[in-house]
């Protein structure tokens, strides 16, 4: 595969609570693991933001793209991600993805037939098929 854009970031400090930064220093965070995982929480992102931040604004622009494609007017549109971790029974940990979509301006059968078709372009979509559980659902 011949790359589009590649984006590289680096993490540094404690891991879940240290730092990461883009090599083009437009992300520059410092990390807390969530109370829910025994960190302090607080005010600071951890990965599981991160990745539901990034796959909701690709699946939104896939659900888009797939709607331009079908000559489909979409009215209001938004799209929820949210991504849970959890142990996976062998020592390790997981992820599971529950993705929302509100679209306004199509009927139910539509709007689930846009979700079903942008799930099949999405490339966050595609990475995690057959690896993460994902439920689509609309709302």
């Amino acid at each position: 595969m011949a790359s589009v854009y590649t984006a590289s970031s680096t993490a540094s400090g404690d891991g879940r609570n240290g730092h990461v930064r883009s090599t083009d220093g437009v992300l520059d965070l410092d990390l807390a693991v969530p109370k829910e995982m025994g960190g302090p929480g607080g005010a600071l992102t951890n990965p599981e933001q991160l990745f539901s931040a990034g796959y909701a604004a690709c699946f939104h622009s896939a659900l888009k793209a797939v709607a331009r494609a079908q000559k489909i007017t979409l009215t209001d549109t938004a799209v929820t991600v949210d991504v849970g971790v959890g142990p996976n029974g062998n020592g390790g940990f997981q992820l599971e993805v529950a993705i929302e979509a509100e679209i306004g301006g199509v009927d139910e059968a539509t709007a689930k037939a846009l979700i079903e078709a942008a799930h099949q372009v999405c490339p966050y979509s595609n990475a995690t098929r057959g690896n993460v559980e994902v439920a689509l659902s609309v709302a």
